[in-house]
C-alpha cells in the first residue's frame, strides 16, 4: 500500500482505545498503565502548558522519568528532552499540540491522550506519530465525563467508534457530572457550546484550568 492515511483518517496500524476514567484519577491511571504494561517511549499529550508541567512532576514523583516539551521551554531544553526520549533514557515525553509539531520518532510504540484535544483534527495528528513505516502502534485516550463531546466529535471525524475499555479498579463514578473545561478566555461546555471565561488568566491570553485533569497555557 502506497502512501499514508488520507487527511482526517487514521492509520490501520494504530490500535486505538479509550479508557473511561474519573477526572481526578487520570494521573493515577496513567502511572498504572505505564508500570503494569512496562511501557517505554510514551508520548503523552495535554491541552495546556501548565498541565504538562504538573503531569511531568507527578510522573517523576512516581518514579517514571518524564520531561515536558512546550512553548515556554527553551530550544535547548526541548532538544535535550527529545534526544533523551529518542535514546530511551526518558520514558515519557509530555507535550502540547503546538510543541509536538515536527516531532518525528521512528518506531514510537505508545501515544497517550491524557486530555483529548478540543479540535478533532489534532487527535489524528497526535496519534499519527505512532504506527509508522509498517510498525504497530498504540494510541490510548484517558477520557473523563467532561470530554465526551470531544470524543463524539473525534469519532465523527474519523468515521469510526473507538473501542472503550474500563481498566479494573479505575471505573468512573456513574454519578460524576460533566463540568465545563476552561481554556484561557474560552469556556467549553459539556453540550459542545462555547462561552467566555468571566475570570480569564491575568498573565496570558490563552490559559486556564481544564476540568479534564490539567491546566496552564496553550503551546
Amino acid at each position: 500500500m502506497m502512501g499514508g492515511p488520507r487527511r482526517n483518517q487514521t492509520n490501520d496500524q494504530i490500535a486505538q482505545k479509550v479508557h473511561p476514567v474519573g477526572r481526578e484519577r487520570k494521573k493515577e491511571l496513567l502511572v498504572h498503565l505505564i508500570k503494569s504494561g512496562d511501557w517505554h517511549q510514551v508520548l503523552v499529550f495535554t491541552r495546556m502548558k501548565h498541565g504538562a508541567n504538573r503531569l511531568t512532576d507527578y510522573l517523576n514523583d512516581q518514579g517514571i522519568s518524564a520531561m515536558a516539551i512546550h512553548g515556554n521551554k527553551s530550544q535547548g531544553a526541548r532538544t535535550k528532552a527529545l534526544a533523551d526520549f529518542k535514546s530511551g533514557e526518558l520514558t515519557c515525553l509530555v507535550a502540547t499540540d503546538i510543541a509536538a509539531r515536527g516531532i518525528d520518532i521512528d518506531q514510537l510504540p505508545h501515544v497517550v491522550n491524557f486530555e483529548l484535544p478540543n479540535v478533532p483534527e489534532d487527535y489524528v495528528h497526535r496519534i499519527g506519530r505512532t504506527g509508522r513505516a509498517g510498525a504497530q502502534g498504540e494510541a490510548v485516550s484517558l477520557v473523563c465525563v467532561d470530554e465526551n463531546s470531544f470524543l463524539r466529535d473525534i469519532e465523527k471525524l474519523i468515521k469510526r467508534e473507538i473501542p472503550k475499555e474500563i481498566v479494573p479498579g479505575f471505573a468512573p463514578d456513574p454519578n460524576e457530572k460533566a463540568e465545563p473545561i476552561v481554556l484561557g478566555r474560552t469556556v467549553l461546555n459539556p453540550n459542545g457550546s462555547r462561552g467566555r471565561n468571566p475570570n480569564p488568566p491575568q498573565h496570558a491570553g490563552r490559559g486556564g484550568r481544564p476540568g479534564g485533569g490539567g491546566g496552564g497555557n496553550r503551546g
